[in-house]
């Protein structure tokens, strides 16, 4: 049994690092074996320098994949996953920039290619969320950037990435369980998340004929320093206790995601598209 963690208030700056949470995340169990699963694949996944993102590309490489990891600007979280999947035997590449650009976004697929000679597994995880109570208050340009970053971006990578995905291969979206349960004070968050659970089930429609699955996971709360850089920026207090609510009493730690994106990344879930896996504690939703 995973013990609860004690999360104490505290606050970052925009996006936050892994470096200066308390307590440190995990990212892959101690004990966790890999068995190929993934062996000789090739991922690309958003938002890997830190959080769920890094334990996907750590599962991944004990899993025999190479990994691109995608990150904005947090060099020094980008170079420590780096180091951690090279740890694992598998090769990395680090690609930076801002994935609410459609060119960049092309110009990292093409660095896939060029790098690796193929892509297998696209991973949309990165995103950004910023608390606002009141959404009179909520301004245009905060939905705006809140749509490019969790949508936008999404869309511009599957984009791309599908002219170099063929039979057996895999895009996995990162929503979230405030999709189905909408906290008020994360409207425009909760409204991409829902737009992702969506673009997920139209998107394997559209593809599941050529053999590529599509499909999404929708963490509850997880440990990650999302948490410290915005919930804990306007309100570190709102951190104290984060997870308790859940029916297990506690937040996640990313080494108990990681694992979804594996199976969702295999052939264990050859007859699974355009489905969601819930990993939230125990919080029942609809959907």
């Amino acid at each position: 049994m995973v013990e609860k963690t004690t999360i104490h208030p505290q606050q970052q700056a925009w996006p936050g690092t892994e470096g200066k949470m308390q307590p440190p995340a995990e990212f892959i169990r101690p004990g966790y074996r890999g068995s190929d699963k993934l062996k000789d694949k090739v991922a690309l996944i958003t938002g890997a320098d830190s959080g769920i993102g890094r334990s996907a590309a750590i599962h991944f490489a004990r899993e025999g994949a190479d990994v691109a990891v995608m990150y904005l600007s947090e060099d020094e979280d980008a170079e420590e996953t780096k180091r951690l999947v090279e740890a694992e035997g598998r090769r990395c590449t680090l690609i930076a920039g801002d994935i609410r650009n459609a060119d960049f976004c092309r110009q990292a697929l093409e660095q896939v290619i060029e790098t690796f000679g193929k892509l297998n597994i696209l991973v949309n995880n990165a995103g950004t969320q910023a608390v606002s109570k009141d959404m009179t208050e909520l301004s245009d340009a905060q939905w705006e950037e809140t749509f490019a970053t969790n949508m936008h971006g999404m869309f511009y990578l599957s984009k791309a990435a599908l002219a170099y995905l063929g039979e057996d291969d895999i895009i996995i979206n990162t929503t979230s369980i405030n999709a189905y349960i909408g906290p008020e004070f994360l409207i425009d968050y909760s409204a991409t998340k829902g737009a992702i659970v969506s673009f997920t089930r139209a998107l394997s429609n559209q593809v599941v004929g050529r053999g590529v699955r599509v499909n999404a996971v929708a963490p509850g709360p997880v440990w990650t320093p999302l948490q410290p850089a915005t919930l804990g920026a306007y309100d570190p207090q709102m951190l104290e206790d984060f997870g308790a609510g859940t029916p297990m009493g506690r937040a996640a730690q990313p080494s108990e995601l990681g694992p979804c994106y594996v199976f969702l990344a295999s052939l264990d879930s050859s007859f699974i598209s355009g489905q969601t896996l819930h990993p939230n504690g125990g919080t029942v939703v609809n959907g």
